[in-house]
């Protein structure tokens, strides 16, 4: 005889899957971390900066 299933954990555990790869999906597509991003921000600043500074008056 065969192996009794739940079918409302069966559901369930389907469903975290189809999430779980969905996540996965999107992690991929917006893949950077908040701190990679401030990172990338405070370089871009600190290259206007040093441009600014480099300026010269007329």
């Amino acid at each position: 005889m065969g192996e009794v299933v739940n079918l409302r954990q069966a559901r369930k555990a389907r469903d975290r899957k189809v999430r779980a790869v969905q996540a996965d999906a999107n992690r991929a597509l917006h893949g950077r971390t908040k701190a990679e991003r401030l990172a990338d921000a405070a370089e871009r600043q600190r290259i206007a900066q040093t441009l600014d500074g480099a300026k010269r008056e007329d």
